[in-house]
């Protein structure tokens, strides 16, 4: 499998998010070739969640939330910092939408 840079990848979702109608945005830049990526999610309620970019066994993209359900938006930002503690690549992403829709496929 050929994997697609994250930076090209981040380009695109912010793209499919924006055009879905949600806000998105880069809070923070890793490695512009492989660096991982989360994706954080706050919605119209305030309460957020987040999803760390993980693989399949058939090395195929997945998502696995920090988080088993929405929280408040802190809670979930200690978790995102405690990620970033342990990996300077990494890519932080932000969407605000209403429904709290995180735009990506394969979410586990």
């Amino acid at each position: 499998m050929i994997r697609l840079k994250t930076e090209i990848f981040v380009k695109a979702w912010l793209r499919r998010c924006m055009a879905a109608g949600a806000f998105a945005a880069i809070a923070r830049k890793g490695h512009p070739e492989a660096g991982i990526l989360i994706v954080k999610v706050v919605a119209g309620d305030g309460s957020a969640l987040a999803y760390i970019e993980t693989f399949s066994d058939k090395a195929d993209i997945a998502w696995r939330a920090l988080a088993d359900e929405f929280k408040p938006e802190m809670e979930i930002d200690t978790l995102i910092k405690r990620e970033s503690n342990f990996d300077p690549d990494l890519w932080i992403v932000e969407v605000q939408d209403r429904e709290g829709r995180p735009f990506l496929d394969g979410i586990a």
